[in-house]
């Protein structure tokens, strides 16, 4: 199985072909504008941290990096109280702020060791694990779609259960080269399968896993510029929704499942299947409908899940905006 850390959503996936260029970007949304503040070397380091001092020594080192965030990154704390006020029902406190960063770099660090097949130490919890092994036998494939949320990375202890599990992901070539550097400093060894979009033969790749049955996965919570999207309500006030991974299931004619993996505490974590939408028999004239239908309710699930557990939400900008 292969798997990488996190991508983009695929945009426009419908409207445009897959292998064209990206639309013309008119204005940038926010998540892209903020700045990467991490680099190959800081990442070298922690992966060096976590894989040779283990787990529990490189997590003390997350309390510090902690609060020196919670203290000195004024937009992406701001956007965390504001979520958090939004999923929690109340003001949130220092507390609040600080356990929801903690997480996040939680999650960061796990995912070495899920990266690197160290998965034996954690406990982690399948729910509608019965969804996959269904697919699986019945040599389908799926859009497997995610979030930034908790950590996606947790589907490879699935892989270890599951062996004929094959995850492809979708994302842009220049994210691709990101999560390569990353790959090559947690273990050289690693292989993963990406489907990088902007190319002519992109469509025809991504059909082709499909056809040979993989899950092939993105993250479907976020949109780029000049991509279709659309307003939906999420926590009490409307957000934008990308239409593009619905609209690529819809032209593949392919079932669309929600995946969720959720930090809980300690080295537990829930990972979470659901079905979304089913596409494999829908007419033409009908998928118009299906498809906004089929973004209502992965917006309506993911605010679910927000609510639920809502320090694993790691959009650090306003998400609303």
């Amino acid at each position: 199985m292969k798997l990488p850390l996190r991508a983009k959503p695929a945009a426009d996936a419908a409207s445009a072909p897959v292998g064209a260029p990206p639309p013309r970007r008119r204005r940038r949304k926010e998540w892209m504008n903020r700045p990467e503040r991490s680099t190959t070397a800081a990442i070298k380091f922690i992966v060096w941290v976590a894989l040779r001092l283990g787990r529990r020594a490189a997590r003390l080192l997350l309390y510090p990096i902690c609060l020196y965030f919670v203290l000195f990154s004024r937009k992406p704390r701001k956007a965390s109280a504001h979520f958090l006020s939004k999923a929690l029902g109340r003001a949130p406190c220092f507390g609040d702020l600080f356990r929801h960063y903690h997480v996040f770099a939680a999650c960061l660090l796990d995912r070495v060791f899920f990266l690197n097949d160290q998965t034996d130490d954690f406990d982690i919890r399948v729910h509608g694990e019965d969804i996959v092994i269904d697919l699986m036998q019945r040599g389908e494939g799926c859009l497997l779609l995610g979030a930034h949320m908790g950590s996606f990375e947790a589907i490879r202890m699935l892989g270890h259960r599951q062996r004929d599990l094959r995850v492809s992901l979708v994302m842009y070539e220049e994210n691709a080269r990101k999560i390569n550097s990353v790959l090559n400093a947690i273990n050289p060894l690693l292989s993963m399968e990406v489907i990088a979009l902007g190319r002519p033969d992109s469509m025809l790749r991504v059909r082709e896993r499909l056809d040979q049955g993989h899950f092939v996965g993105m993250l479907a919570d976020r949109t780029l510029d000049g991509e279709e999207e659309v307003r939906l309500p999420f926590l009490g006030q409307p957000a934008g929704f990308a239409l593009g991974p619905f609209q690529l299931a819809a032209m593949l004619k392919r079932p669309v499942v929600l995946m969720v993996g959720l930090y809980q505490s300690g080295r537990r974590y829930d990972v979470h299947f659901e079905r979304i939408a089913d596409f494999s028999d829908v007419p033409v004239q009908e998928r118009s409908g299906l498809v906004r239908w089929a973004a209502g309710r992965f917006a309506d699930r993911l605010e679910h899940y927000a609510k639920a557990s809502p320090y694993n939400w790691f959009n650090f900008y306003d998400f609303w905006k």
